[in-house]
């Protein structure tokens, strides 16, 4: 003991030999029940699609989600609560990332008198007793709901499982709602155009959004200088990269969505683009370390994010999961999910095909 002290008080530590780290993945060997399984789809961001890109063309893609049958539908938005944090904490979070990845649920507030926390609260309440057999009025009302939580994708599901002739005003959905519905219906986003849709096509009354910001919102004191390190390292990618960059813009360009998300799925793809983007950016050489300090906001992104989804299904052991996510998140969500107790990853490729 007397050694010990006197190594700290020489700011020395002594050399013990490491020990093996203690391997989890055997703790499930026992479990009872089936294995949940896992899909994270790798998605391009429509938004950023050619002009002219019809939403139909994805059909080919839901099918072949459709018949992986999943229970759970998780989507890269920002929930509703995390959203409500950033806005009371805006000195810490900033409130243009606020207006940029948040929607803004004053409308709804107005329509139902109630702020985020409280429909957060009423929308869970109104699912509890189940409502795979809810009225029109029902379904408009939880509409309300979600979109006073800030969840506007679970909006788009109970409007899209109301009969066309029952998409209106009424039941806490005022003509201002009406109309952000109608356009939202058509706004070319994978959350809606595939989690959304999916989700009423397979009955299922919500989907969960599980982005996260919280992690990602480096303090840099030259931004410019941030952006500058980070776009020069982007600059020097491989004859590769550009190649394969270029296959995706052509099948974008020609609405060839199946073949589209079976490139940006494929592990040559991702190993490619992500050497292009992070692998870049950990080699950037200024003093400050831009490039890793962004790939640091990247992972911590990533951490909160897989912890989101995993947390969709906590209660349900044994679940079929969808994650919508944009493809250069994938290979981190395939790794942290993958690490989870009970869990298996299913080949995208697979159910692509």
């Amino acid at each position: 003991m007397g050694k010990w002290f006197a190594w700290l008080s020489l700011g020395l530590l002594p050399s013990f030999p490491v020990s093996a780290q203690i391997d989890l993945s055997t703790l499930d060997d026992g479990m009872a029940g089936p294995r949940a399984q896992v899909l994270v789809l790798g998605s391009v961001h429509l938004s950023s699609m050619p002009e002219g890109f019809r939403a139909e063309s994805l059909e080919p893609v839901l099918d072949r989600l459709a018949a992986f049958k999943p229970d759970v539908i998780a989507i890269e938005s920002m929930p509703g609560e995390t959203c409500d944090l950033m806005r009371r904490h805006a000195a810490v979070y900033g409130e243009d990332d606020v207006d940029t990845y948040c929607p803004d649920p004053s409308a709804a507030k107005a329509a139902t008198g109630l702020d985020v926390p409280t429909a957060i609260a009423e929308a869970e309440r109104l699912l509890e007793g189940g409502f795979d057999s809810a009225t029109p009025a029902q379904r408009r009302r939880l509409a309300a709901v979600f979109l006073a939580a800030g969840d506007n994708d679970s909006a788009l599901v109970q409007w899209l499982l109301l009969p066309e002739a029952e998409r209106r005003a009424g039941d806490g959905l005022d003509e201002t709602l009406v109309a952000a519905m109608r356009k939202r219906e058509r706004y070319n986003n994978e959350s809606y155009q595939i989690g959304s849709r999916l989700a009423a096509r397979l009955g299922l009354q919500h989907v969960v959004p599980s982005d996260d910001h919280t992690g990602d919102n480096l303090r840099i004191r030259d931004v410019q200088a941030y952006g500058s390190a980070i776009q020069q390292a982007w600059d020097g990618a491989s004859p590769e990269a550009r190649a394969t960059r270029e296959r995706e813009i052509a099948l974008g360009a020609k609405g060839d969505m199946l073949p589209l998300y079976r490139l940006v799925n494929s592990p040559d793809y991702l190993r490619i683009a992500l050497a292009a983007d992070f692998g870049a950016a950990m080699a950037e050489p200024s003093p400050e370390r831009y490039g890793r300090q962004y790939v640091a906001g990247w992972e911590a992104r990533n951490l909160r994010m897989a912890a989101n989804v995993r947390a969709a299904f906590r209660e349900r052991p044994g679940a079929r999961v969808l994650f919508i996510v944009g493809a250069s998140h994938k290979p981190w969500m395939d790794a942290l999910l993958g690490q989870m107790l009970g869990v298996d990853i299913v080949d995208a490729e697979r159910i692509l095909e």
